[in-house]
């Protein structure tokens, strides 16, 4: 699982598969999922995410995390 945050268009993009979209559902106002070619889900789309979520934050529990990588952008 990624998370992209996109400070040019405050959006929030998590990726839960590595696959191509093939379609895509708009279930909320600016909340969009992703699917792949077999229906699963690869992703969701939070526009204007700092007005959504608490993008100071992120806190996971009890997860079988095997890797942990924290990137910066090169720019900040």
């Amino acid at each position: 699982m990624k998370f992209h945050y996109y400070p040019e268009t405050d959006s929030l993009y998590i990726s839960l598969l590595d696959q191509p979209s093939v379609d895509s559902q708009e279930v909320a106002d600016g909340i969009v999922l992703d699917f792949d070619a077999a229906g699963r889900l690869v992703g969701l789309d939070i526009d204007h995410a700092s007005q959504t979520v608490d993008l100071s934050r992120l806190e996971a529990s009890s997860l079988p995390i095997a890797s942990l990588s924290l990137a910066r952008d090169a720019a900040a």
